[in-house]
């Protein structure tokens, strides 16, 4: 598709801020108002318009398609997509290591140990951990507790919290990368600690590593997105 506009801003409309093209309010994939609830977001979503040539690069608009997906489901399915966020928490990565005599398992005591006990304090939760690959169920008081934690956050920062979840296989990483405190590539190189100690193990190719890269930008993307969202 030909670029069809020229100017590109973002103005307080609808109770929120939208991006105008050319004066117009967009619209969702769905049809509705595409009003988002921070100047920020508005602001970074009408960057990816700007930066657009003269022929429309729709793999180009990922905030935009975070916002769209915010509006037009989280909107609309909280409850459904909460439920579908919870297994995350359940079989967290964080908290299955290798067996205790492997040298992967004092890397993830390392690196995932300090990790999961920020978490732990900060939503007032216990997860077990777990060495070897047989499932052990979490506390049902800890699921309680992260199903609270996700029903108090923003249809905007739960669409973000879903992608980041699904990046990580870690509800805790997609929590803590939320946190204005923390560092979200540091995060990511925890949830990549596996991956990336196989690639030294047996070797990298270029491909796998381009997948790598390019997940790792999603994820700083999610992080990124759910912080403008919630900026004042």
């Amino acid at each position: 598709m030909k670029r069809f506009y020229k100017a590109v801003t973002a103005e307080a409309q609808d109770g929120g801020w939208r991006v105008l093209l050319d004066g117009r309010g967009i619209k969702t994939a769905a049809g509705s108002p595409q009003a988002v609830p921070s100047q920020a977001l508005a602001e970074a979503m009408a960057e990816e318009w700007a930066a657009q040539g003269e022929e429309l690069d729709t793999t180009r608009f990922p905030m935009r398609d975070l916002a769209d997906y915010a509006i037009d489901v989280v909107m609309h399915e909280r409850d459904e997509l909460i439920a579908g966020m919870l297994p995350y928490g359940e079989t967290d990565t964080m908290c299955y290591r290798a067996d205790p005599d492997e040298p992967l398992h004092r890397r993830q005591l390392q690196i995932w140990e300090p990790v999961l006990a920020r978490a732990e304090a900060r939503y007032g939760v216990h997860f077990t951990r777990v060495s070897g690959i047989v499932h052990k169920p979490q506390p049902a008081d800890t699921l309680a507790r992260l199903r609270q934690v996700l029903e108090a956050k923003p249809p905007f920062a739960l669409a973000a919290l879903q992608m980041l979840a699904s990046l990580a296989a870690s509800l805790t990483i997609a929590l803590l990368a939320q946190e204005p405190d923390e560092d979200v590539d540091a995060l990511w190189d925890a949830a990549s600690l596996e991956e990336e100690w196989q690639a030294d193990l047996w070797g990298r190719e270029a491909e796998a590593e381009e997948r790598r890269a390019q997940r790792r930008a999603s994820f700083a993307l999610a992080a990124r997105f759910a912080a403008l969202s919630q900026r004042v």
